[in-house]
């Protein structure tokens, strides 16, 4: 049987569930054949990608729109390399602002909405059999001049009715153990201000959280582990299922289903959840079946923050959890944003306090992130109704209310740039150690080695804590006094630079002697 192509462009890092899962339900038909590329490639190498493959349809995972320029470039690009397949784009932004997207990029032909699956395969099926598919349910397209947006199609009740997500044959590894990202759910039930999963989910018909059965999930690891020597697991859920409706039924069974395939001893995973989800009789019972690591979302560590977010948590809620994860001896990273709509110079030292309080130590490494204001959130709704929001849609931004801290901002964001955005950068270099030091603790078994590790490796955390606080409550301090700040902000720079220099040297000496370790391990 003659197969045709479809090919994705997306960013592959991380494996790309959404794109994963769209292209096992179109190789589940046998009709299509997939081809995934990498948006970071080169432009002539994607270009060669798709004339060789002669796609029908080359679908976009554009996930948010601070992804969208290079995604408009290249579809623009594309098209005037005289590549006229079917062009489709999904995820988050695409869906939640189907005809601004559209406007932006003329050369998309449609867009698919929310959950697409179902979608894909229905169009790609249409379009094979050159069959009419602009009345497909659950895409947007160009109809009379105007964007349409078509009946959305039913959310999946059952996730574990989708084949398995395709996934690149490039897995990165971790001390000689590869890495697989895959998911227990699909929705969050939370309504957190600046997040765009809930309306994401809860646009189409059918029920919003779904979850998949436990003995699936651990049957997933174990394909892995025995076909791909995978032993590490990354769950992107956005809150994994630690309770649900019945309690910890969930857990308690996928824990059984790991200790029955023999995996408990030979794998590690780390999973994504909320700090007051963080019991301490309960981790105990994940460490022993392999969790390795937390990512908790903190968010803020004042009150009104917390209130403006929708957390429904307070600052201590977080230090009772990580009190418990220290406890446990188990790393964890977490999300904060340092800056948020309604950030004043008070609580930017008070989150600066609580930080220092709560890893000061060195235990998980602080970051220095804005709140963004993403496409279909509450805090986009709220920003819009004060007239806050700037620049041409989507790539507005907001100001502070105090024009101090939007400079105080700046400065701390071009002192920090390379230290929290380089994908070599400090940020991302210490949560990888993190993780090798955890793999090397949990698969390789050499507790004093290990040990000495993570000490080594909490206390040049801890230096990089301690400095970036530092600085910024140093930059604060200057801006709101209303110094001249020129000269102190190029020798904080300089200071700065030297600083990440030292600390990734550090990390790359501690990172090399472990890998060595393991090899005689």
């Amino acid at each position: 049987m003659l197969r045709s192509n479809v090919s994705f462009v997306s960013y592959l890092d991380q494996d790309n569930l959404g794109v994963g899962y769209l292209a096992s339900s179109l190789l589940q038909t046998r009709h299509f054949d997939i081809t995934l590329i990498d948006i970071r490639e080169t432009v002539p190498v994607i270009i060669k990608s798709i004339l060789d493959a002669r796609p029908l349809i080359v679908g976009f995972s554009i996930v948010f729109q601070a992804q969208l320029n290079a995604f408009q470039e290249l579809i623009s690009i594309l098209r005037k390399n005289n590549i006229y397949s079917h062009f489709t784009a999904g995820g988050h932004y695409p869906s939640l602002r189907c005809e601004e997207l559209m406007q932006l990029i003329p050369e998309l032909d449609s867009v698919v909405l929310f959950e697409g699956e179902h979608t894909i395969v229905e169009l790609a099926e249409a379009i094979r059999k050159k069959n009419e598919w602009q009345r497909i349910n659950g895409i947007a397209v160009r109809m009379n001049g105007s964007i349409k947006r078509n009946a959305l199609r039913p959310l999946e009740p059952d996730l574990d009715r989708f084949p398995l997500p395709i996934r690149r044959n490039i897995r990165p590894t971790i001390l000689g153990h590869k890495v697989i990202n895959l998911i227990a759910g699909r929705g969050c039930y939370y309504k957190c201000s600046f997040c765009s999963i809930h309306r994401f989910y809860s646009q189409s018909p059918g029920k919003m959280k779904r979850i998949r059965r436990p003995e699936f999930v651990a049957r997933e690891m174990q394909l892995h582990y025995e076909q791909e020597n995978c032993s590490i697991f990354l769950f992107q859920d956005d809150d994994f299922p630690l309770r649900v409706a019945n309690g910890y039924e969930w857990i308690d069974k996928f824990c059984t289903q790991l200790h029955e395939k023999n995996m408990v001893d030979h794998i590690m995973w780390k999973i994504s959840c909320r700090v007051d989800e963080v019991d301490e009789k309960y981790f105990s019972k994940l460490i022993v079946h392999g969790l390795g690591m937390v990512y908790l979302g903190i968010e803020s560590g004042t009150n009104e923050g917390l209130n403006s977010m929708r957390k429904q948590i307070t600052p201590e809620d977080s230090f009772k959890a990580v009190r418990i994860l220290k406890k446990l001896d188990l790393p964890f990273e977490f999300g904060f944003m340092m800056f948020d709509p309604f950030t004043t110079f008070d609580s930017l030292k008070e989150n600066a306090d609580f930080l220092f309080k709560l890893c000061g130590d060195g235990s998980a490494s602080v970051g220095l992130a804005k709140m963004l204001a993403l496409a279909g959130t509450e805090i986009e709704d709220t920003l819009h109704s004060q007239n806050r929001l700037y620049g041409r849609p989507p790539y507005e931004d907001y100001r502070f209310s105090d024009p101090g801290l939007d400079d105080c901002y700046t400065i701390l964001s071009g002192i920090f740039d390379a230290w929290m955005h380089d994908e070599s950068g400090f940020m991302n270099y210490s949560r990888w150690a993190h993780l090798q030091t955890q793999a090397f603790r949990r698969l390789h078994m050499n507790k004093t080695e290990a040990a000495n590790a993570s000490q080594t490796l909490q206390q040049i955390v801890s230096s990089a804590n301690q400095f970036l606080l530092a600085t910024v409550l140093s930059v604060a301090d200057l801006v709101r006094s209303g110094s001249d700040v020129t000269d102190a902000c190029a020798e904080l720079e300089e200071t700065a630079a030297k600083k990440h220099t030292e600390l990734c040297s550090q990390l790359t000496a501690l990172t090399s002697y472990v890998d060595k370790l393991s090899c005689v391990c």
